[in-house]
């Protein structure tokens, strides 16, 4: 898994976000985005990449809040993404499900 799966950019920016690290070369990304974007990658393939000199960075860039905040959602989508794939449901039939759960439950309730 890499950040590509996580983040939300605009058109060809999103092939930049990948496992070599791409982004940090390229002039799509402000700084910002990009210190943003290794703490992404830290947190879901190598926490040992979060070190001194990131954080140094980070705290530069963003507040704690901000930081709490990045690294809760990160955790929060790459733990979800990893249990669906122990569910081997495709993209989607979550959503799907769901869906037909609440019509036949509104159905229910209005019969």
């Amino acid at each position: 898994m890499n950040t590509a799966q996580f983040v939300r950019v605009k058109g060809h920016r999103m092939s930049l976000l990948d496992e070599h690290q791409s982004y940090l070369q390229s002039d799509e990304f402000t700084h910002r985005e990009k210190i943003a974007l290794r703490y992404c990658d830290a947190i879901m393939r190598n926490p040992m990449l979060a070190d001194d000199a990131m954080w140094k960075e980070l705290h530069a860039e963003f507040t704690e809040p901000e930081l709490v905040e990045l690294g809760h959602y990160v955790g929060f989508m790459s733990g979800g993404q990893r249990w669906l794939l122990t569910l081997h449901t495709q993209h989607g039939e979550l959503a799907e499900f769901i869906a037909a759960r609440d019509s036949e439950t509104k159905a229910r309730k209005t019969a």
